[in-house]
């Protein structure tokens, strides 16, 4: 069982704290084990929209698996707004030191700010907040135009929807992209991220679309992208032909054909391995590949020809022997 605890300040946004919330229940409801609390200085806290929050004002027991999550207040500016108790502050220390995530919505990144925790770090927060963060915060280093930055376990997002993304990334990090998507969908949103390790997610930046036919294929090929996948396996899991699924599939993915797809898949997880310190041949094992050739051939690639990238319709010369075998 993992705990996610939200801690509640003054003048908390609904949806900052209601998104990330949202996403870790409707993932429970898929398998993984998670308990949600909240915790604040008071018994109740006021919304910023007006409405009252009960909360507890005793912290549960942690472990390095769990994750705290600040939600964002309403800030016109950060000075002479919500400051954290010595207490809570040096809860969020304490259970960052001990190996846990702790991560923030919005203006929730003063708070982390507050506890020392952007010290050294990456971060982000609202576009309208991020020059004054910059400024009380001058040992952190603020980055724009994204949806969420994690650095060394801290995790902060951009603001209002954007914990959405923030959740959904902490998902699919521990859980896989599969269950991120499925969350997603069940939520009736767009499964997409854009920051760091975002900006590269083969799941979320091909599955912003709406074709259901599609996202069942994906969701089989990112269960088992380390196994051989034949058209034809994929074409009836979807019920429809192999020449349906792959004129759909290229379509709703912006050029990518199914093997491409589970490519761009191996070679998101290999370079995760390799950061790591697995060896090129343990990796490529890992994934799927039969030896390290091809796996050294894709990442020899400029990145724009990386399967995630490539738009091409025509199957390269592997791609044309191998189309079988999915």
């Amino acid at each position: 069982m993992t705990r996610v605890v939200f801690v509640l300040l003054p003048e908390v946004h609904l949806l900052d704290l209601a998104g990330p919330a949202q996403v870790f229940s409707t993932a429970a409801a898929f398998g993984p084990s998670y308990t949600l609390d909240y915790v604040a200085e008071r018994e109740q806290v006021r919304s910023a929209q007006g409405l009252p929050l009960a909360a507890r004002t005793d912290w549960p027991a942690l472990g390095r698996d769990d994750l705290v999550v600040v939600p964002g207040w309403r800030a016109p500016a950060l000075r002479g707004g919500v400051r954290l108790s010595p207490a809570t502050a040096d809860r969020l220390r304490a259970h960052h030191a001990a190996g846990g995530t702790v991560a923030s919505v919005c203006a929730g990144a003063e708070a982390l700010g507050q506890a020392g925790l952007l010290d050294g770090r990456r971060c982000t927060t609202h576009h309208q907040l991020q020059d004054e963060l910059a400024a009380r915060h001058p040992r952190a280093t603020v980055v724009r135009d994204v949806l969420f930055t994690t650095d060394d376990r801290v995790v902060t997002s951009a603001g209002i929807a954007s914990g959405i993304d923030l959740a959904l990334h902490l998902l699919a990090a521990r859980h896989g992209p599969s269950l991120a998507a499925r969350v997603a969908r069940e939520m009736v949103i767009y499964a997409r991220r854009n920051g760091n390790e975002a900006q590269a997610s083969v799941m979320l930046r091909h599955r912003s679309h709406v074709d259901d036919t599609v996202h069942r294929v994906q969701d089989l090929i990112e269960a088992r992208y380390a196994e051989p996948l034949p058209l034809a396996r994929l074409a009836a899991h979807a019920g429809v032909s192999a020449r349906t699924l792959t004129r759909q599939f290229t379509r709703a993915t912006g050029g990518l054909t199914p093997l491409r797809y589970q490519q761009a898949l191996r070679l998101e997880r290999a370079e995760h391995l390799l950061g790591h310190g697995a060896t090129v041949e343990s990796a490529a094992r890992e994934v799927g590949f039969e030896d390290a050739r091809m796996l050294r051939r894709l990442r020899s690639r400029p990145p724009a020809q990386h399967p995630a990238n490539d738009h091409g319709t025509a199957p390269d010369r592997h791609e044309k022997t191998q189309a079988s075998y999915f």
